[in-house]
């Protein structure tokens, strides 16, 4: 990417943009805290664009609470959707790139392969429906727009009040003998933060079509299979016991097949690595940032 050209980044204290953030370094990266811009201020992101003036908008904000979003819709459409739409509208009126995040839980998990970027979605929860009218409302836009659908994103834990990810938990539980019970009968793509900050650079690097993009660690595993090659990485003995969607309880009916296929970056010559790659990226800046901090 061009190092002169500038990015303002919303959202860069969570696990993707602060990956963003680490590893885009090299680059003009301006991004505010939520503290000091909240995305849902149209009047306050108006004025944080007009005195960045960037090349690049991205979007990292998210209302990703599935359950919540049940009770609350008004409150994951407000991110999700108006917000989306509102950064859309001012970027289109700049003409600079917009990048938002869409993600796995638009399609209905009723297929038995990955699904690529021209499925039809069919989102079956309430936090799925307000990020399919977050990419809806972004793309009726004749503007340079990308919107990158990904799965199950984790990464390491940037503050100790972010709470814990699905892999911090599995690491966690398994240490503290506690019993580790994993759903056998999802399917999903799980993508490590740090992959898709490279990947999303390399993306607007190459310039293509605007437009939706897959973009996910390869490869389709179940939870139950992505927890188990977790502690096996990780070296850690424990006892995995597979269940049931029903038998963990959820209030909310999640896709039995979610995975996601990067077709469109895969015929533009970019990939992800696979998801055990990813895992093993994941433990890798982990410790890095456990050595770090164990330093006087």
């Amino acid at each position: 990417m061009d190092k002169s050209k500038k990015i303002l980044l919303f959202g860069g204290s969570g696990q993707l943009g602060s990956q963003m953030c680490r590893l885009w370094s090299d680059l003009h990266v301006t991004a505010p805290s939520r503290s000091e811009i909240d995305v849902e201020d149209r009047a306050a992101v108006e004025r944080a664009v007009a005195a960045a003036d960037p090349d690049v908008v991205i979007n990292c904000t998210a209302y990703n609470d599935v359950v919540r979003a049940e009770s609350e819709p008004e409150r994951a459409f407000a991110v999700n959707a108006f917000a989306v739409d509102s950064l859309s509208r001012i970027c289109a009126g700049r003409d600079c790139t917009f990048v938002t995040f869409s993600t796995d839980y638009v399609f209905d998990g009723t297929q038995r392969r990955p699904y690529v970027e021209g499925d039809a979605p069919n989102p079956a929860t309430g936090y799925g429906i307000s990020k399919l009218a977050g990419e809806l409302l972004t793309l009726r836009r004749a503007s340079p727009a990308f919107v990158i659908r990904t799965c199950g994103v984790y990464g390491t834990r940037v503050s100790s009040s972010k709470g814990y990810t699905f892999i911090d938990r599995i690491i966690a539980q398994a240490k503290a003998g506690e019993p580790v019970r994993i759903v056998d009968d999802q399917v999903v793509s799980p993508t490590y933060a740090g992959d898709l900050a490279v990947a999303v650079r390399a993306l607007l690097e190459a310039n293509p079509e605007p437009g939706i993009y897959h973009a996910v660690n390869e490869g389709a595993v179940s939870w139950y299979e992505f927890a188990c090659e977790t502690l096996r990485q990780a070296g850690i003995e424990a006892a995995v016991t597979r269940i049931s969607s029903r038998e963990f309880g959820s209030a909310v009916r999640r896709p039995a097949y979610s995975a996601l296929e990067n077709a469109k970056l895969n015929a533009i010559g970019l990939s992800l690595p696979d998801w055990r790659s990813g895992i093993a990226a994941y433990l890798r800046d982990r410790r890095e940032i456990e050595k770090g901090a164990s330093r006087p």
